[in-house]
């Protein structure tokens, strides 16, 4: 099993520096960090996954034009303004964020990639932006700032990093709310000092989405912002890592261990959230089913409450079994929560609800689902539904 360093930062990988500072543009939470740099001592193999949503952020647009070439620098990223459904100025702006932090860095405006995240619908405010970057001091240790000046709604930085090999992959992630995969969801950063072909780099990073950020939800709604991006800096020396290499299938490993880590702090810091849910499907006829199940389940509004009350209410888990269109056998089905199995055969089990009540208090629930159909299965991560999600919601704007 791959180890996470949960200490890690975008900076840990050899040859990284980064750094954040309050520009002024969150109207919430005054003082914190809202813009930040991260920035590789020479330029990079890179690769980017983005929403599959057609309402975009202007950002997206300008990253997939600074990486048809493969190869970027550095990143830039400013919290509490989207800059999404801004038009043509919107794509200006976005441009010139790319000009500000490349003039800052010293690099081509190409080699930088961009991302705000924030309220949809303002405009960058680039004089703030313009003034602040100068002030950002960046750093091998400046990881950790990073992470912050990313957060919107979140309550707490995102971050790690795992090692394979002679190499190391560091990252970090924001996400709260407006959580569901449709690519991924909300923004991750990785960085590796391995060196890696383009074409492997892309095909790991998109699997290692596919299996984490792609199945972890808060809310059921895709922000029109959504990227991960993975910078391969290669100062770990080495030939570069492709399909036959012998620590490709490490790398491969490494990325999606990562990712799995950061999709599961982001279900934990989900808005209002109390507990975090995993949610595992096996025995199903094929993984369209298994994936199916659980993103339904971990949008199930009924499911995530009795989750937050500790109500062990496992026909709410049956009901979207029942609506899923997975394949299965009613009698052949079993239905776990935290370890007790409470549905079989078709029927309820002689087990303690009180005794699973009690295991639901605390901050992970387990929910495994076996169809009973099959060998495929896919596992989630989601987090329980509090009047707080409602609070935060109905004051974001304002």
């Amino acid at each position: 099993m791959t180890t996470i360093d949960s200490t890690g930062t975008v900076t840990t990988p050899r040859g990284f520096r980064a750094g954040g500072t309050y520009a002024g543009i969150k109207t919430f939470g005054e003082g914190k960090l809202d813009l930040g740099l991260l920035v590789s001592d020479v330029p990079c193999t890179a690769a980017a996954v983005y929403t599959t949503s057609r309402f975009r952020a202007p950002a997206i647009e300008v990253d997939r034009e600074h990486l048809a070439d493969g190869r970027a620098q550095a990143v830039a990223v400013n919290s509490g303004v989207a800059n999404a459904g801004t038009g043509e100025r919107g794509l200006a702006d976005a441009r010139r964020f790319a000009e500000l932090a490349a003039v800052r860095l010293g690099i081509d405006p190409r080699d930088v990639l961009i991302c705000s995240t924030g309220v949809i619908g303002e405009f960058l405010p680039l004089e703030k932006i313009e003034a602040a970057l100068p002030s950002i001091e960046l750093s091998p240790l400046g990881g950790l700032a990073f992470a912050r000046a990313i957060m919107t709604t979140d309550t707490r930085p995102k971050h790690g990093a795992v090692h394979f090999g002679p190499y190391t992959i560091g990252g970090c992630a924001k996400g709260a709310g407006m959580i569901h995969p449709n690519m991924a969801t909300m923004l991750a950063f990785l960085t590796t000092d391995a060196p890696v072909e383009r074409g492997f780099l892309e095909r790991a990073l998109r699997a290692a989405v596919d299996r984490s950020f792609n199945l972890v939800s808060v809310d059921g709604d895709t922000s029109p912002s959504d990227t991960v991006i993975l910078l391969a800096n290669g100062r770990g020396g080495g030939d570069p890592l492709s399909e036959g290499h012998p620590l490709a299938a490490a790398f491969v490993q490494a990325v999606e261990a990562l990712c799995v880590h950061l999709a599961k702090a982001i279900a934990r810091d989900g808005e209002g959230a109390t507990k975090l849910i995993e949610f595992t499907v096996r025995g199903a006829a094929d993984e369209t089913d298994a994936r199916r199940l659980v993103r339904l389940l971990s949008t199930s509004y009924l499911l995530k409450s009795a989750v937050h009350g500790a109500d062990p209410n496992w026909g709410r888990i049956v009901a979207v079994i029942g609506r899923s269109g997975a394949r299965y056998e009613e009698s052949a089905v079993r239905v776990s929560l935290c370890g007790t199995e409470v549905f079989a055969g078709g029927r309820p089990t002689e087990c303690d609800l009180a005794r699973v009540a009690e295991a639901m208090r605390g901050p992970e629930v387990t929910i495994v689902v076996d169809l009973g159909a099959g060998e495929a299965a896919a596992t989630g991560w989601g987090c329980d539904l509090s009047a707080e999600y409602v609070s935060i919601n109905a004051d974001y704007h304002t």
